[in-house]
């Protein structure tokens, strides 16, 4: 009997009114993602976050599973795409990014500090002269720049710690998509040992995150199962973050929170899809040129890690 959590759930968070929006859920199962479709209620204009391309590790094969299905969800809803957003350069996942922006012929956009996580993966690959991030992404937004999605407002809020380039979307009065800031308040905060993160960062980024208000809905980068509920969730408001985060909490205090992160860091392997994936993401989902034989090959570091 399989359950919920592998199934590619879509769950959609309903607008509250004037300056909300529509929020679609889309879970990947093999990578515990969530995947986003934002959309303006009035004019049906959407946003694409923190979309998927299927990466199986044990194969080394690609697939447009999530693709496809986002590709779908836009048709039936009858949305108009309008950007294609990515929070950061994932680990966990391969990106859609250019898959997804060259099929609607709309930009692309990411944080302009992923050009410095560019610069510490191009010495992990030994590649000087390749990942370059401005040819592959039509915007790089810096902190407190401003954008529509219809007629929602959207600011772009730096939240590093997770990486040093993670970025934040603040959609209308009461929606944010935080990434790997937070996960769901049952299972705490995300990790930050990757090379650039810090768990003093991490906290900073919270804190500006819960001072959005309480009633600001957070929607998230990752769930996974546990041994209390078998189906993943992705969206909780700032309120219940406050009341009942087990990591960071009303009454948390900054240096216990460092300390127990950080020690719970220093015992995570690394990412399966890590190594492959970077090399991936940082160029937006595009995989190295094609060789003389026609096939991609990617490059992995050894010892490095």
């Amino acid at each position: 009997m399989s359950n919920s959590n592998d199934k590619r759930l879509e769950r959609l968070s309903k607008s509250n009114g004037k300056n909300s929006p529509d929020v679609w859920g889309i879970y990947d199962p093999p990578t515990g993602s969530a995947q986003y479709v934002v959309a303006c209620p009035a004019t049906k204009k959407c946003a694409l976050v923190d979309i998927v391309q299927g990466f199986n590790p044990k194969s080394f094969a690609t697939d447009t599973i999530a693709f496809d299905q986002i590709v779908a969800l836009v048709k039936r809803e009858g949305y108009q795409v309008e950007w294609v957003l990515d929070t950061h350069p994932h680990a966990d996942h391969f990106t859609a990014s250019s898959m997804l922006a060259s099929h609607y012929d709309v930009p692309n956009a990411i944080g302009s500090k992923t050009r410095q996580i560019a610069e510490l993966w191009r010495d992990y690959y030994n590649d000087p002269d390749g990942l370059k991030v401005d040819e592959h992404y039509t915007r790089l937004f810096d902190d407190g720049d401003t954008f529509k999605i219809g007629e929602l407002d959207v600011k772009v809020m730096l939240s590093t710690g997770h990486t040093l380039g993670s970025i934040s979307y603040v959609i209308g009065e009461d929606c944010a998509l935080v990434h790997d800031t937070l996960m769901q308040p049952d299972r705490g905060t995300s990790r930050c040992d990757f090379p650039g993160g810090s768990a003093a960062e991490l906290w900073d980024s919270i804190q500006a995150i819960f001072a959005l208000g309480d009633n600001v809905r957070l929607f998230i980068g990752h769930d996974y199962a546990n041994d209390e509920r078998s189906d993943p969730e992705w969206e909780a408001t700032v309120a219940e973050h406050l009341a009942n985060n087990i990591h960071v909490k009303n009454g948390t205090s900054r240096e216990d929170w460092i300390a127990k992160r950080e020690k719970r860091d220093a015992t995570l392997p690394l990412p399966d899809r890590m190594l492959a994936a970077l090399q991936v993401n940082l160029c937006a989902g595009k995989l190295p040129p094609s060789e003389s034989d026609g096939n991609h090959y990617l490059k992995m570091p050894v010892n490095r890690f």
